[in-house]
C-alpha cells in the first residue's frame, strides 16, 4: 500500500495587527509566525478579546523573527509602516489594504494623496510586493493593481441565534476617531430611543467595553434582536468582518443606504435613507422576534454562499501564489534575452 506523500504547510510571517482579519490566517493550511510586542497599539499584545491566537500560529518578538533568519513563503504586511519594519527580512511580501486611502489621508491634500500612492506603487515594484485589498472600494481609493479578497467566516464557529434579548447590537472600536467615518450623528439620531448594546475598545465612552473574549462575542450576537452598520459611503463600505460575523450567527443588519451594502432591504436587514426610517425598522424588529429570526436565516445563508471561511482561503492563497511570482522576478530579474523566473 503507497503511502500519500505529507504536503509541506507553507510557512507566513505577519505582524500582529487587526487581530479578526489575522486569525483568518488560521484557515490556510500554514505555518504563522506573528510579530507581537509592536509600539503604538492599543494593546501591548494580542488582545484575546477580539479572536484567540490561531492554532497554526506562534507569537513572536520582532527580535526573534530577524535573528532566526527563517525564509518564508510570504510576509504579509498591514500598513506602509509594516513594510519599511520588514524590509531586512527576504521573501515574497503583501500589503493588505483594509482602508480606504480617503479614509487614512483625509486631512491631506489630493497633491499629498498622490505623492502618498506613486511612492507606494514604485516601492511596491522595487521590492516585488503584492497589493490585496479587502474590498473593491479600498483598491479603488488607493488606485493600486491589486486582487481583491473579502473577508470571511466559519459559519460553524457561531451557535444557534437566539435573539431573546429585544435590543439591536454593534462592535465598533475607538468611535471618536472614526465618526466621520461611522456616519455617527446618524447612528446616535437613529438610535436615541432604540436600545442598542455597543461592544468595542472605546475607553473615553463610559458603559462600553470589549467582549470579554471571543466566546462572550458570539454569546452577545446570538442573544440580540439585530446588528447595526452605519458608514459614510465616501470613506467606508457597506460592510466589513463584524458585519459578515453577525450574518453567520444569524442576526438581521440594519443601517444607512449604502451602494456596497450585501443587504437586500426587506430581505436579510433593512437600509434607510433617514435616521427616522432606520428607527422605525429597529423597532419593528425589536417587536417582532419571528420576524428577525426570518430575516437572519437569509443572512445566515448569504454569509454562507459568499463569505464563507473557505472562500477566503482560496483566493488568499492565490494572492500569496502571485506574490510569490513578482518576488522571483524582481530577486532575479531577467536580461533582454532572458525572460523572467517565475515559481509556482
Amino acid at each position: 500500500m503507497k503511502i500519500g506523500r505529507k504536503i509541506k504547510k507553507i510557512s507566513l510571517l505577519t505582524l500582529n495587527c487587526h487581530e479578526a482579519w489575522v486569525y483568518q490566517l488560521g484557515y490556510l493550511s500554514a505555518q504563522v509566525d506573528i510579530i507581537d510586542g509592536l509600539p503604538n497599539r492599543y494593546t501591548a499584545s494580542w488582545d484575546k478579546r477580539m479572536r484567540p491566537v490561531p492554532v497554526n500560529a506562534r507569537l513572536i518578538s520582532f527580535d526573534q523573527a530577524l535573528s532566526e533568519g527563517k525564509m518564508y513563503d510570504c510576509i504579509i504586511t498591514h500598513n506602509i509602516t509594516d513594510m519599511m519594519d520588514v524590509k531586512n527580512i527576504p521573501g515574497p511580501r503583501i500589503l493588505v489594504l483594509h482602508g480606504t486611502l480617503d479614509a487614512r489621508m483625509n486631512e491631506e491634500t489630493n497633491k499629498e494623496r498622490d505623492q502618498i500612492r506613486t511612492g507606494l506603487e514604485q516601492y511596491l515594484q522595487l521590492v516585488g510586493g503584492h497589493v490585496v485589498a479587502v474590498s473593491e472600494s479600498k483598491r479603488n481609493s488607493w488606485g493600486l493593481k491589486s486582487d481583491v479578497v473579502l473577508n470571511g467566516v466559519k459559519i460553524n464557529d457561531y451557535p444557534t441565534w437566539e435573539g431573546n434579548i429585544p435590543a439591536g447590537i454593534r462592535g465598533a472600536n475607538q468611535i471618536s476617531l472614526k465618526q466621520n467615518v461611522l456616519l455617527w450623528e446618524f447612528h446616535k439620531e437613529a438610535f436615541k430611543d432604540v436600545p442598542i448594546k455597543i461592544i468595542g475598545y472605546n475607553p473615553d465612552m463610559p458603559g462600553i467595553e470589549p467582549a470579554a473574549d471571543w466566546k462572550d462575542l458570539k454569546n452577545n450576537l446570538q442573544s440580540h434582536r439585530f446588528f447595526v452598520h452605519t458608514a459614510d459611503p465616501a470613506l467606508e463600505d457597506g460592510f466589513n468582518m463584524a458585519v459578515f460575523e453577525a450574518m453567520a450567527a444569524g442576526l438581521p443588519i440594519i443601517g444607512n443606504q449604502h451602494p456596497t451594502s450585501p443587504i437586500t432591504h426587506g430581505v436579510d436587514g433593512y437600509l434607510a435613507s433617514t435616521p427616522q426610517k432606520l428607527e422605525k425598522y429597529a423597532l419593528r424588529l425589536i417587536d417582532d422576534r419571528k420576524l428577525a429570526m426570518k430575516m437572519g436565516s437569509a443572512a445566515r445563508e448569504l454569509a454562507k454562499k459568499k463569505y464563507s471561511s473557505h472562500r477566503f482561503a482560496r483566493n488568499f492563497q492565490q494572492a500569496i501564489k502571485i506574490a510569490k511570482k513578482k518576488y522571483s522576478s524582481r530577486a532575479r530579474p531577467s536580461s533582454k534575452n532572458k525572460p523572467p523566473v517565475t515559481v509556482e
